[in-house]
């Protein structure tokens, strides 16, 4: 498969589970997501872009530490779930929006959160989305990939989404963490 999925594969996912691969009921994505923030918990970030927000349980635990979030998913079925669940939340914004095709013209991001995302993208939109990251990232920001590294059915595996994304923006970043667990990896870059 080398096409990237496109929104009729995730409003499927939505339409058909309100909880789909266990965001808000699993102890491994507990476990995931504990561990992003706690990487990211180090400084304030003023202008902050979700890719990928789902139903919207990582970006409420991204929220405090930003000033304004920006959260985006290719699924309407999402961001109406991920609206219900931020409705209380005024500095969080969602949009439906297929990213990298489509990107917010916002510069100056200091963070950009792909979790569990990157492997669903061909090869020329892991290249595109690095050409748009690197329009929008600010001097000293920051990128954290997180991804599942076992078997997948998606067009990249997680190792290989990162492995592209990285050679497309090396000249540009330096890593800050690389870790891994027997589950998924987690990659903390940030801008030179």
């Amino acid at each position: 498969m080398s096409d990237s999925l496109d929104a009729g594969y995730f409003e499927g996912i939505f339409q058909s589970d309100d909880d789909p691969w266990g965001l808000a009921s699993s102890a491994y994505e507990d476990a995931k997501f504990a561990r992003t923030i706690a990487v990211l918990d180090d400084r304030r970030y003023a202008h902050a872009l979700e890719v990928g927000c789902a139903h919207g349980v990582l970006t409420a635990r991204l929220a405090p530490l930003c000033d304004a979030l920006l959260a985006v998913d290719i699924s309407a079925a999402a961001i109406a779930k991920a609206r219900k669940r931020l409705a209380d939340i005024p500095h969080v914004a969602l949009e439906k929006m297929a990213f990298p095709r489509e990107a917010p013209t916002s510069a100056d991001v200091d963070l950009i959160v792909l979790s569990e995302v990157v492997y669903y993208w061909s090869d020329a939109d892991i290249a595109l989305a690095a050409s748009r990251i690197d329009e929008m990232l600010a001097s000293n920001g920051r990128i954290i990939l997180v991804h599942w590294t076992g078997d997948t059915d998606y067009p990249q595996t997680g190792d290989a989404a990162v492995a592209k994304l990285w050679s497309a923006l090396a000249n540009a970043c330096s890593i800050e963490i690389a870790e891994r667990t027997d589950d998924y990896r987690l990659d903390l870059w940030a801008r030179r």
